[in-house]
């Protein structure tokens, strides 16, 4: 059983915060430098501060970015910037944002969920993570003892019914509001009442969770446990470090939008480029598409992605550019493909139509030889972007790009379930909860 219980969070206090859209952010790990020095100058009280805060030449250990996060933390709630909840509570959020020219809605919670091993327990992770991200969100862990922004889980209902929850007890105006710069609005509303709570834990107690998103951020909080636990042996295990901060989402909401992230070549043996078209034959037949009738790359790339999904829609297809001049090339997997050469029976199972997997048994780690994920870090980047994907591999800082459809959230969900993970970068939920609408104290 899950235990995902309401807490006393800190929250930036509006009468002196009159527009929170200043302060919050996206979460550390999508903010770029020069987003970050944006950040730092729309308000001295900008959650970046602690969340993704500047590295300076006279850093020392004594003095550095999360030294001064901590610093932070503790002068905006002696000033009052920072302000505790009175009882616990669940903070429900909206997500308001435009998507394919129309307006969606995506509701989540906001609690904290008690903390677990992946292996043998209820919450499971869906992708491998490059460890070293975990050893900068641990160090600020460390400095503020508080979750600064929330791991995304996602919770499989049939209908539905966590949602429909959500929206009934955001019937009124909300405790908060704020916006991003891409058309994002955030909707905050605190639920401290008993029968909301309990009607909500009930629900997510016989379920189990699935990490979206912050991967890196769970598991820096089970090493933060285990540190706080070797130094305190008699502990009742209710104390906050034995839980997390997380954002959860039901995995039937129609809002629920996931992206691909696309995949960047660099640095690959000429001739294992020149030869990958014969090394994936066996497995994909190569579909050249005729040049665009518009020379605009923004709707070149926009026509292409509307293949691939029509493609998409009748089996696996990948977008391959870079090998046959300014062309894409659609990669549709051959009906008498032999795949269990690559995955096994439970594998096949799970993964035999899933585009981000194939990519990586078969172009990756057969035809070019991208098996590690030391080697994935030295050859391969990621991005979301197809416009500038196309404008990287155009510029020749690329050998090849490839463009993925999004993978659907229910095979997600199986795989984290079945305790397998799928290549970093495989999904992207978007918009991510930011950070600064609440913030989980772990010090009492």
């Amino acid at each position: 059983m899950c235990d995902v219980r309401p807490f006393c969070g800190l929250r930036y206090n509006l009468q002196q915060i009159t527009d929170p859209s200043t302060v919050v952010t996206p979460p550390y790990d999508v903010i770029s430098p020069e987003e970050r020095s944006i950040y730092y100058h729309i308000s001295p009280y900008n959650i970046i501060r602690l969340e993704f805060g500047e590295e300076r030449p006279e850093d020392s250990p004594g003095n550095n970015k999360y030294t001064r996060a901590a610093a932070a933390l503790n002068d905006w709630q002696r000033s009052g910037v920072l302000i505790r909840e009175k009882r616990p509570a669940f903070y429900i959020i909206e997500h308001r944002f435009p998507y394919h020219d129309a307006d969606r809605s995506r509701w989540g919670l906001i609690a904290r969920v008690r903390l677990e091993e992946f292996d043998g327990g209820h919450i499971h992770p869906h992708e491998k993570t490059n460890k070293e991200p975990a050893v900068d969100r641990l160090h600020l862990l460390r400095a503020c003892h508080a979750n600064i922004s929330p791991v995304m889980g996602l919770v499989r209902t049939e209908q539905g019914e966590m949602a429909g929850i959500l929206r009934e007890t955001g019937n009124r105006p909300p405790d908060m509001s704020a916006a991003d710069n891409y058309g994002v609005r955030y909707n905050l509303w605190t639920a401290d009442d008993e029968k909301v709570i309990d009607r909500v834990a009930a629900l997510l107690a016989v379920r189990d969770i699935c990490i979206a998103d912050g991967h890196h951020r769970y598991e820096t909080a089970l090493r933060y446990r285990k540190e706080r636990q070797a130094d305190n042996p008699t502990q009742n295990g209710d104390e906050p470090y034995n839980f997390v901060m997380m954002s959860l989402m039901d995995s039937q909401d129609p809002g629920l939008v996931m992206l691909p992230t696309h995949r960047l070549v660099h640095g690959v043996e000429p001739q294992k480029i020149a030869l990958l078209e014969e090394a994936i034959s066996p497995y994909f037949a190569v579909e050249e598409l005729l040049p665009p009738p518009s020379p605009a790359i923004h709707d070149t790339v926009q026509e292409w992605l509307r293949i691939l999904e029509r493609h998409g829609r009748e089996g696996i297809a990948l977008g391959m550019f870079g090998r046959h001049g300014g062309k894409l090339c659609i990669l549709r997997l051959r009906k008498d493909a032999d795949l269990r050469r690559l995955m096994s029976e439970e594998e096949l199972r799970l993964w035999k139509d899933l585009d981000v997997v194939l990519l990586q048994r078969i172009v990756m780690q057969t035809a070019l030889g991208i098996r590690t994920l030391d080697e994935e870090t030295r050859h391969l980047d990621y991005n979301r972007d197809a416009v500038e994907v196309k404008s990287r591999v155009d510029s020749g800082k690329y050998q090849l790009a490839f463009l993925l459809n999004p993978a659907p959230v229910a095979r997600i969900m199986d795989t984290a379930a079945a305790g397998k993970r799928l290549p970093q970068k495989s999904t992207y939920f978007y918009p991510k909860t930011p950070a600064g609408l609440v913030l989980n104290p772990l010090w009492d």
